[in-house]
């Protein structure tokens, strides 16, 4: 299958699980009954909760999860591929991942990724964050097979480890993604260069939904659901936070096309880093 049409899934996530998911459920069918065959959430699809206690209280093994149960009955009602972006998962010893998911048409598991690099941060105005406190991180790189299409498995701050995405792009992803929480702080800043930069380095399509908006539990996200073209070009953005969906019919054709004009994945050279000797008089 070269040609998929695909949604991003804005949303403005809330502290509890439940009204969480029935957004996510609205959406998800509005995308689904647009034509789309591959459908994404954001970040922290199933709760966004800074207070630690609350959030340990409600972490669910992965089995017993509603976020995941949800999504595994609503891709086989609706015959689609639909991603996670990610969910808090119990992952044991009181900590918890931050765990995306990708469920194939029958309601099968098809990939789960838990995100690698922690948001660890101290940003202006007194804005700090520290996800390793929270969440364990991951150490294993996931292509997702969608229908044919392979797509590169990432999380919001993974967007600024450019070596995550070539790995996937070499292995064969055509397709990569990073579903985020942007603070709205650094999303300004950041969020469309880093974005159409992963997508140009490795001639690849980015598609990355976003949370947006002012959050139940204080903070605030950027929003700005993205899917790029290969050539970096953004083909479908949210205008805003406002929770919505972005969808686009994509070719990946194109992935070839753009990789055979600019071929740096195959002419990347391995080389050895030395510190410059002082010069002598």
């Amino acid at each position: 299958m070269s040609e998929l049409v695909v949604a991003a899934v804005q949303m403005r996530s809330g502290v509890l699980p439940a009204a969480n998911i029935a957004v996510m459920e609205d959406l998800v069918r509005e995308a689904a009954s647009r034509g789309a065959r591959y459908v994404q959430t954001p970040e922290m699809t199933g709760a966004i909760q800074r207070d630690r206690m609350a959030l340990q209280a409600s972490l669910r093994r992965v089995d017993e999860d509603p976020v995941v149960r949800s999504a595994a009955r609503l891709a086989a009602e609706l015959g689609i591929h639909l991603h996670i972006g990610s969910t808090a998962i119990d992952a044991g010893d009181g900590m918890a991942a931050n765990r995306g998911f990708v469920f194939a048409p029958d309601g099968s598991t098809v990939a789960v990724y838990d995100k690698i690099h922690m948001f660890d941060v101290d940003l202006d105005d007194g804005e700090s964050w520290r996800e390793s406190a929270v969440y364990r991180p991951g150490d294993c790189a996931v292509i997702a097979d969608i229908g044919g299409v392979p797509v590169g498995m990432g999380i919001c701050y993974d967007i600024r480890f450019p070596q995550l995405f070539r790995d996937l792009a070499v292995a064969g992803a055509e397709v990569l993604t990073a579903p985020a929480a942007f603070t709205r702080q650094t999303g300004e800043a950041h969020w469309h260069v880093l974005q159409r930069a992963r997508a140009i380095e490795n001639g690849a399509f980015v598609v990355s939904a976003a949370q947006g908006g002012l959050h139940e539990d204080g903070r605030e996200t950027y929003g700005h659901s993205l899917i790029i073209d290969p050539w970096g070009r953004v083909i479908a953005q949210a205008d805003g936070d406002e929770p919505g969906i972005v969808i686009a019919a994509i070719d990946t054709a194109e992935v070839a096309a753009a990789r055979g004009k600019i071929p740096n994945l195959k002419n990347a050279r391995r080389y050895a880093t030395a510190a410059a000797e002082p010069s002598k008089p």
